[in-house]
């Protein structure tokens, strides 16, 4: 029995082996085969030549390697665009002052990970270079290199941010390393570690033994705590210019064989924005799309990018007061599955380049090729630098108000229009009329009184004939010509043409109130009223219960918040600030101060024009006659997305299992 026993145990473990080598097969044919001595030798034969024929691989197949991984850099030499930072640690190194923690940041793919790796490889080298790096040879070198030192941990922060693996970590850090001079742990996404799992990393990070290097890195050093921050040396990594990059990949495609063009380089370099690893990456999906000869229009077509060449077409269609053919070319990019809010933006920097291109000194700004470089400059001599300055103030106006338009084409349609009428010679903003096309039309109507003077009482009969006066050749009639006083008029002229020139008189005297003048002058009473109005809302309200003080929380100030915007309601004039107030955010800064976060400037100037009476009725109905109220907009993390009927149901029903089942026991459904 002990033998079967003894057969069986084998039998399982080889079972289990089997199922890790993932020989399905063989478990498939031998488990329900008697438990013999000889058939676990076969079984157990059959398991070792699955696992080496996984393993088995023919001389012409090749392990692909993307390009990131395939040429991370292996020493302080070798890391792009960091050259500063590489110099001071290779520094540390020569000269033995290292510290016992050290905080990498900086945005994504720029090589703090790498640096960390190769900092502490050079810091374990028994035999250092003169210039700080490792020197490849020794036993430490040659076990990172193969992976199997046991001086080095990595933690990935992210999936191990619990107190329990940082005690895990802690408790490696009393066994001091066997071969090399320090033991080196490197934790990267560092900010994702919870609040316990810092404070109980505070304390080793504090004092660690004298053999102990920590390497944090992560992308948001505003999460640590300052506690850690105090306890590091911080090293800032920067982001990758274009130039870098572009040396970078053209390294790569040249040792992979690959043709390319420098203008294709050099978007995907822009489409990268400073990481190298995304730039690579980039670089191997366009290899694969290119089939090893990399072009510009490939690239544009394989990324889905809109061509540079569009933004030199509308920007001269512009220059050239080509509405239609704008619009025609807009309607084209948005049906080729563009985003037009996109389009704006692409164009705002299309146009800070042109504006840097219009100075010779301000060239090294464009991080871009030679041969876009020689474009920008064409263009740049065609446009007028008050033309720049205002288009791209209409752009970015066009591109805050972008996201809040309920009709977003017709806004970037309205915005090109207005900017392919800057360059018209009739602009004068200080009509404040457009589109500037319509300028025409006042032109005729001014210019013209006197044929219309007769028409102004269509029923009634001109009691004199209009002579024409004879003017001279060189006299040319204006607007201003049509109002002259009689005075003007010579003594020697005819009874009927000094009669005639009366009734003009007369009848412009009677037309002089429709002067755009006098129309200007009712929209400044207009507006003047309208500041008036927002100046008595805005009026501070007596507050009748000042000597109250009560406390009170965020529930209830939630509360009375939300009954007043109800009541707000009856108003009709009101009701639809009143609907929007509903989904503002109030809360409790330091009691009894409040803090009103708006989405949008629109709300925060509503809100403030009636912030007096607001303050007036919370006072009342929280019983605290203190209270002041302060009003910003909120930030883009604070913005809070409005849930619907439906989805604020599929949330309950996520979050407690007896709504979903009342809800499908009754078979309710969302009306």
């Amino acid at each position: 029995m002990r033998a079967r026993r003894h057969l069986n145990n084998k039998n399982k473990q080889a079972l289990k082996i089997s199922l890790s080598m993932k020989s399905c097969i063989v478990f498939d044919f031998y488990k329900n085969l008697t438990l013999t001595k000889t058939n676990i030798l076969v079984f157990a034969s059959l398991n070792r030549f699955f696992a080496l024929s996984l393993q088995y691989k023919p001389e012409n197949m090749e392990e692909y390697i993307v390009s990131a991984r395939k040429y991370r850099p292996m020493s302080f030499d070798t890391v792009v665009g960091q050259q500063a930072l590489t110099t001071t640690l290779k520094n540390a190194v020569s000269s033995g002052k290292l510290a016992h923690a050290y905080l990498f940041c900086g945005p994504r793919g720029v090589g703090k990970t790498t640096c960390a790796r190769i900092f502490a490889k050079a810091i374990n080298c028994m035999h250092p270079t003169a210039d700080g790096e490792a020197c490849n040879e020794c036993e430490s070198c040659k076990a990172f290199n193969e992976q199997r030192s046991f001086n080095i941990f990595e933690l990935d922060a992210a999936s191990n941010n619990s107190v329990e693996s940082i005690k895990s970590l802690m408790e490696q850090t009393r066994i001091p390393p066997q071969v090399g001079k320090y033991k080196v742990f490197i934790i990267d996404e560092v900010h994702m570690l919870s609040q316990q799992a810092f404070n109980a990393f505070l304390k080793t990070l504090e004092e660690p033994p004298s053999y102990v290097v920590f390497i944090l890195a992560t992308t948001e050093k505003h999460k640590i705590l300052p506690t850690i921050l105090s306890r590091c040396q911080i090293y800032d990594f920067e982001r990758m210019n274009v130039p870098s990059t572009v040396n970078h990949l053209k390294m790569v495609a040249e040792k992979e064989g690959i043709s390319y063009e420098e203008e294709a380089l050099t978007l995907i370099a822009e489409k990268a924005d400073g990481g190298m690893r995304d730039a690579l990456s980039i670089f191997d999906q366009a290899a694969s799309f290119c089939q090893g000869n990399i072009t510009y229009a490939k690239v544009i077509e394989d990324l889905n990018e809109l061509d540079a060449d569009n933004y030199f077409k509308m920007v001269d269609m512009a220059l050239q007061n080509k509405v239609t053919e704008l619009m025609m070319t807009l309607n084209g990019i948005i049906n080729r599955g563009f985003d037009a809010g996109n389009v704006i933006t692409g164009l705002a920097s299309h146009l800070r380049n042109v504006m840097m291109a219009k100075d010779p000194s301000t060239l090294t700004l464009l991080e871009t090729s030679q041969q876009q470089i020689e474009k920008y400059k064409q263009q740049a001599s065609k446009c007028p630098t008050n033309f720049l300055y205002r288009a791209l103030k209409i752009l970015n106006r066009c591109d805050l108000d972008y996201r809040q338009s309920n009709n977003k084409r017709l806004l970037v349609e309205l915005t090109l229009i207005e900017m392919a009428q800057l360059t018209q010679p009739d602009d004068d903003t200080s009509a404040g009329r457009g589109p500037k096309r319509l300028k025409c039309l006042f032109k005729y109507i001014i210019a013209a009184p006197t044929t219309s003077a007769a028409q102004v009482a269509p029923g009634a009969k001109p009691l004199l004939r209009e002579k024409k006066v004879p003017t001279p050749a060189n006299d040319v009639p204006t607007p201003s010509a049509t109002t002259a006083p009689t005075a003007s008029v010579q003594p020697t002229a005819t009874v009927g043409t000094t009669a005639s020139a009366s009734a003009a008189t007369s009848a412009a005297s009677t037309a002089k109130p429709l002067k755009l003048k006098g129309l200007g002058m009712t929209f400044a009473s207009l507006k003047q009223q309208e500041k008036d109005e927002k100046v008595n809302n805005a009026a501070e309200v007596e507050i009748k219960n000042k000597d109250e003080n009560a406390n009170f929380n965020d529930d209830d100030l939630q509360l009375q918040w939300l009954t007043m915007c109800n009541r707000i309601l009856l108003n009709k004039e009101m009701t639809a600030l009143a609907q929007r107030m509903k989904n503002v955010q109030v809360k409790i800064t330091t009691l009894p101060n409040i803090e009103v976060l708006v989405d949008n400037k629109l709300l925060l100037d509503e809100i403030e024009g009636i912030k007096g009476r607001i303050r007036a009725s919370l006072a009342a109905t929280l019983h605290n006659g203190h209270i002041n109220i302060s009003t910003r907009l909120a930030r883009q993390e604070e913005r809070t997305r409005i849930l619907s009927p439906r989805e604020i149901l599929d949330k309950m029903q996520k979050e407690n299992e007896a709504v979903a089942m009342l809800t499908n026991l009754l078979k309710l459904e969302m009306a």
